[in-house]
């Protein structure tokens, strides 16, 4: 399969208008995600790219996605990919392809979107929730392997905010028990794991393009890659209403199509993603380096991760005060994510207990995303980092 270049040296800035600094008072907001500033930077082959795709009339399962399947397969390192309509559906579908079923359990970290876990209750199977690792924020394999019982069939592992789960102990315990491993890789497009990406490090792997994504299209939609070629297979007839053939439904499938149209989008957007991800880094490290002094915690990168900062998380007990004094700068924050699973409302049925996940809750309670994105400007983050530094000086 042939994976998407590198465009090094071919990223543009959009311009700043007026060069005003944000402030108290300032008209001008910094949001937690620019996506216009994404758009002006590459217009004009985001615009051929469209109009390309309207003029081709092949709307559906057209050679815009076959090449985007092709392309992104290759640059993940897997030998199949399949675009589907959603992130959430990548999951649903890869976990219906390894037959997890009424009964099941699959093993998936607490502190996730709801987006991870709700396929496993949609395919009638049971959610085992376990906690998170202190420092980088992914899912405990100590506490994974205390959890598999008789009747696990599968572990979900979430690379949570661009940072990729501790794949090698995993994959162990899942040869040793015979389990799937599932990549949730829908924040971690291009992260690697000891020299690998994120999408060709499990027996399957689920991806999202929302539009926020690192790698986002201009509306939902989704991937699943894997080397198992049954498995891709059953996937391309699971997302189009179970067609085996024309007319011919051998399976209970879904209209879970990926629009030609978004694949479009998305080839243009993946010969730049290796830049915009060196950029998050680069960004990452200046908020580090920032907020030295502070009080804040932040997400550490563990040393065989090649993080890609889908979100910039940080932690302090003065999360509100802080997020307040932000916003009366004009500076957006979000928090990823404030009521873990277990506490919530769809999930109260799932055998959990306040208190079973300290980890994941000390999280919970504490953290608050920062800006994060490509486009992002040095000043900004600095900006950032001093009303951080004010805000909690005046807890001293």
């Amino acid at each position: 399969m042939g994976g998407a270049g590198n465009a090094k040296g071919r990223f543009r800035r959009p311009r700043r208008s007026g060069g005003a600094e944000l402030g108290a008072g300032s008209a001008l907001t910094l949001p937690l995600v620019d996506l216009k500033r994404q758009y002006l930077s590459i217009k004009e082959e985001i615009d051929a790219a469209l109009l390309e795709g309207v003029a081709s009339t092949q709307y559906i399962l057209g050679e815009e996605l076959v090449r985007f399947e092709e392309e992104f397969a290759g640059y993940c390192g897997a030998r199949y990919c399949v675009g589907v309509g959603s992130g959430t559906a990548a999951i649903l579908l890869a976990l219906e392809a390894l037959g997890i079923s009424q009964g099941d359990e699959v093993i998936v970290p607490a502190n996730t979107f709801p987006g991870s876990v709700l396929p496993v209750l949609r395919l009638g199977a049971t959610p085992v929730l376990v906690d998170c690792d202190e420092e980088t924020a992914t899912i405990d394999v100590g506490a994974v392997s205390a959890a598999v019982g008789p009747r696990t069939k599968a572990v979900l592992a979430v690379h949570l905010y661009g940072h990729p789960a501790d794949m090698d102990p995993l994959e162990q315990l899942c040869a040793s028990t015979g389990l799937a491993i599932v990549e949730d890789a829908c924040q971690a497009h291009g992260a690697r794991y000891k020299g690998r990406r994120a999408g060709g490090l499990g027996r399957i792997a689920a991806f999202s393009f929302y539009p926020s994504k690192n790698l986002g299209a201009y509306g939902d939609g989704g991937a699943v890659t894997t080397d198992d070629e049954k498995l891709a297979e059953r996937i391309r007839v699971l997302r189009n209403l179970g067609q085996s053939s024309e007319y011919t439904h051998g399976a209970e499938g879904w209209n879970e199509r990926l629009d030609t149209i978004q694949a479009a989008v998305l080839r243009v957007k993946l010969r730049y993603l290796d830049d915009w991800n060196a950029l998050r880094r680069r960004h990452a490290g200046a908020y580090e380096e920032a907020l030295k002094g502070t009080g804040v915690r932040t997400q550490q990168t563990a040393p065989w991760a090649e993080h890609v900062w889908h979100v910039y998380a940080v932690r302090t007990p003065r999360r509100e005060e802080l997020r307040s004094a932000l916003a009366a700068h004009g500076i957006a924050t979000g928090m990823h994510y404030p009521l873990p699973l277990h506490q919530q409302p769809a999930l109260a049925h799932v055998d959990t207990a306040r208190g079973a996940f300290p980890v994941t809750e000390a999280w919970a309670s504490e953290l608050l995303s920062l800006p994060m994105f490509a486009e992002l400007e040095l000043h900004e983050i600095e900006q950032v980092a001093g009303i951080v530094a004010a805000c909690q000086a005046t807890a001293a």
